[in-house]
């Protein structure tokens, strides 16, 4: 019970992080480093459509997710089309969450390999979020359904990725 004023005051400042997102502003700065060291930012990926997942090895509705999201993914990332995962695994699931991700040809990063604290603190898990090419916040995980399946991906993305300017060279 003596954490619980701690564990209150933690969510309270995520939650007010969160607070910053608003949709057709600026998305928040996020940085991660993949699994493989490959050093990733929001801020270089200007011209393409983001869509960053919050996951964890232990969340059903994450790991039920992620095959519509790798599909989408697969289907167009020729397009312009950017998705990472960020999971939020202890370190000692670190070998769980790189089995889990092996499946799937989207990058994932540590939470701990990642500076996203305008996203404020995931409280609830899955946590989309979707970024335009101009790097506007198109989906606010926090507002919208916790999952991003096929359908919602289909019409709310795929517009995305016929409009705008044309995506910069695919790594």
């Amino acid at each position: 019970m003596r954490f619980l004023p701690i564990l209150l005051l933690a969510l309270a400042c995520g939650i007010a992080d969160a607070r910053g997102l608003v949709i057709g502003r600026p998305a928040p700065a996020l940085e991660a480093t993949f699994t493989d060291g490959h050093a990733w930012s929001l801020a270089d990926q200007r011209g393409k459509v983001v869509i960053v997942n919050f996951w964890a090895t232990w969340c059903g509705p994450c790991r039920a997710e992620m095959p519509a999201l790798d599909a989408f993914y697969r289907a167009h990332r020729d397009e312009g089309l950017d998705v990472v995962g960020i999971d939020l695994d202890e370190p000692e699931n670190a070998a769980e969450a790189a089995e889990v991700m092996s499946a799937f040809a989207y990058p994932s990063a540590s939470i701990r390999d990642t500076h996203a604290g305008g996203y404020g603190r995931p409280w609830r898990l899955p946590l989309s979020f979707v970024i335009d090419r101009d790097g506007n916040l198109v989906r606010d995980g926090f507002k919208a359904a916790p999952v991003l399946d096929a359908a919602e991906l289909e019409t709310l993305v795929s517009p995305l990725l016929r409009t705008g300017t044309a995506p910069p060279a695919t790594r």
